[in-house]
C-alpha cells in the first residue's frame, strides 16, 4: 500500500513509500482508508519542526475516514463508514497518511449518515475541536445573546469551521487573522467583523477593556493572554492551540477580578460521549456550502510539501487528502 512514512535513521525525514500492509500495527479493525486531512498536527509531525512523532519509523496522519475492511469487533462490521480522531494515532500508533490503517475499534466513531467520508474528512480533527469548542462555550454558559465571540486564527481550519458554526448558532463572531486578503472568505462563513491579528498578538496590559463575551482560541501564547484580558465578567474562552507558542504569558486579574474561565479543549483524548455528541452536532449544523468554500484537496503524493506551506500561514481552511488521487 502507499504511505507516507516518516524516519531518523538518517536524519528526520518523511516519504512517499510503498508499505507491506503486513506492517500495519495491533488492532481489530482493518479500515479502507477513502480520505484523511492535512492537519497543523500532521505538518508539524511531517516536518519534525515539533516533536509530535514519537514512535519510528511512523505513519502520519491524526484522523481518518473510510471503509470497514476487516473487522474482530462486534461494534464494526464490513463496510461499515467510519471516522477517527485522535488517540495518539500518527503519534505512536500508525496513522491515516495511507491507503489502509489498522486500530482498536474503540477509537472509532460510526460517520452521522448525512456525511460523506469526504465531507467527514473536509470537517477532520480541526472541525471536530471546533465543535468542543462550542460545547465548552456552550455548557459554560456562552450562548448566542451574550455578546461578542472572539475567534483567533480565523482562516485556519480550527478557525474557520469555529466561525461557521458560530454564526449559524446566531453569535456574533469577531474573527482575528493575519491575512487581511481573508477578510471576504470570513464574511462569508458568517464573520461579522475582521481584526487584524497584531492587535492580539503583541505583549498586552494585564486587564484591557471588557469586549468578548467568549474565545475560541488557536493561537496561545500573547493572543491567549490578550483574549482573556478583554474578555468580560463571567465570560469563557476556550484554548484548543498553540500556533504563535505554547507559553502563556498572563496575570491571574481576568480569573480573579471578572470570574473569567479559562476552558481547555484536548481533542485527541476525549471522551467517548463528547466525540458522538460533537460528530452528530457537526452533521445537524454545519452548512455544506461553507464546507465546500473552505476546503481544498490534494492527493497523497503532495501532502509533503504542503506541510511547510501550512506552518507558515499560507493555506486556508481545510486540506483534504484524497487517497484515490
Amino acid at each position: 500500500m502507499r504511505a507516507i512514512l516518516v524516519t531518523k535513521d538518517e536524519g528526520y525525514r518523511a516519504d512517499l513509500a510503498e508499505v507491506d500492509e503486513a506492517q500495519l500495527p495491533e488492532g481489530d479493525i482493518t479500515v479502507r482508508i477513502e480520505y484523511s486531512t492535512l492537519n497543523y498536527k500532521d505538518s508539524l509531525a511531517l516536518t519534525g519542526a515539533s516533536p509530535i512523532v514519537r514512535s519510528f519509523p511512523m505513519i502520519p496522519g491524526i484522523d481518518f475516514a473510510g471503509i470497514v475492511e476487516t473487522s474482530g469487533s462486534g461494534d464494526y462490521s464490513p463496510g461499515d463508514r467510519v471516522v477517527l480522531n485522535g488517540w495518539g494515532v500518527g503519534e505512536v500508533h500508525w496513522g491515516g497518511f495511507a491507503e489502509k490503517a489498522r486500530v482498536r475499534s474503540e477509537w472509532l466513531v460510526s460517520l452521522p449518515g448525512s456525511l460523506t467520508t469526504r465531507q467527514a474528512m473536509a470537517i477532520g480533527t480541526a472541525g471536530y475541536t471546533s465543535m468542543l469548542c462550542v460545547l465548552r462555550l456552550e455548557k459554560l454558559g456562552v450562548l448566542p445573546d451574550a455578546g461578542e465571540i472572539l475567534v483567533t486564527g480565523a482562516a485556519g481550519g480550527v478557525g474557520s469551521v469555529a466561525v461557521s458554526i458560530l454564526a449559524s448558532r446566531g453569535y456574533t463572531v469577531v474573527a482575528s487573522t493575519g491575512r487581511p486578503e481573508e477578510a471576504g472568505y470570513l464574511e462569508r462563513l458568517g464573520a461579522a467583523e475582521i481584526i487584524e491579528r497584531s492587535e492580539l498578538s503583541q505583549p498586552g496590559r494585564v486587564l484591557g477593556k471588557e469586549r468578548w463575551a467568549g474565545v475560541v482560541d488557536t493561537v496561545g501564547s500573547h493572543t491567549l493572554a490578550n483574549a482573556c484580558a478583554a474578555t468580560r465578567r463571567d465570560g469563557v474562552v476556550a484554548a484548543c492551540g498553540l500556533a504563535q507558542g505554547s507559553d502563556l504569558p498572563l496575570s491571574v486579574f481576568p480569573f480573579i477580578r471578572r470570574a473569567v474561565t479559562l476552558a481547555g479543549v484536548d481533542s485527541v483524548y476525549c471522551s467517548r460521549p463528547q466525540r458522538l455528541l460533537a460528530w452528530d452536532r457537526l452533521a445537524e449544523e454545519l452548512d455544506p456550502a461553507h464546507l465546500d468554500l473552505m476546503t481544498s484537496e490534494i492527493g497523497l503524493e503532495e501532502v509533503i510539501a504542503a506541510a511547510p506551506e501550512q506552518l507558515a500561514g499560507r493555506i486556508r481552511g481545510r486540506v483534504v487528502v484524497n487517497m484515490g488521487r
